[in-house]
C-alpha cells in the first residue's frame, strides 16, 4: 500500500514522502490517525505543487539552519555529573540533558532529534560525539565532554 505521509514519522519518513507499508498499519494506524492519506493519483498531483513551493521556502530555512549548525559544532560542552568508583556516573546523562545544556545557551532542540553516536545512554565519565538533526537535509554533530565529580 502506498501512503503520502502528512507528519514526520520515525523509522519511516518525513512529511510528504510516498512510502510504501503494509495495508493493515497504513488502515490501522496511519491513516486514522493523520499520520498520512492513500497515495492516489490525484493526491500524488496536489502533492507535487505543494514541493514545488515548499522547496523554495525550504531553501531559506537550510540557510538560516546553517549557522546554527556552525554553532553547535564549535560549542565545547561539557556536562558535570557526580560519579562514583571506577568513573561510574550516578545517574545518566542522555539525549534530554544534552537538550537542557544546550538550551542554557540558548539553542532550543527537542530532545527527539538528538541522537548520541553509539549508545543510548552514557553511564561513565569521558568523550562523547551526537548527531543532532535540525532538517531532514541537515545534521550538526556536537562534541561533548561528561566530567565527573565525585560524590
Amino acid at each position: 500500500m502506498e501512503i503520502i505521509l502528512k507528519k514526520d514519522v520515525e523509522n519511516l519518513g518525513f512529511i510528504d514522502d510516498i512510502v510504501k507499508v503494509k495495508a493493515g498499519y497504513g488502515r490501522n494506524y496511519l491513516i486514522p490517525n493523520g499520520l498520512a492519506v492513500l497515495a492516489t493519483s490525484s493526491e500524488k498531483k496536489v502533492l507535487s505543487e505543494n514541493l514545488k513551493q515548499k522547496e523554495q521556502k525550504n531553501q531559506k530555512i537550510i540557510l538560516e539552519l546553517e549557522s546554527l549548525k556552525k554553532k553547535i559544532e564549535s560549542i565545547e560542552l561539557t556536562i558535570k555529573s557526580k560519579v562514583g568508583e571506577d568513573n561510574k556516573l550516578f545517574g545518566s546523562v542522555n539525549t534530554a540533558t544534552i537538550a537542557s545544556e544546550l538550551a542554557k545557551q540558548n539553542i532550543e532542540v527537542d530532545k527527539k532529534y538528538i541522537i548520541i553516536n553509539g549508545i543510548n545512554i552514557i553511564k561513565t565519565a569521558g568523550a562523547f560525539t551526537a548527531s543532532i538533526r535540525l532538517h531532514r537535509d541537515l545534521k550538526a554533530n556536537l562534541s561533548f565532554e561528561v566530567v565527573g565529580s565525585k560524590a
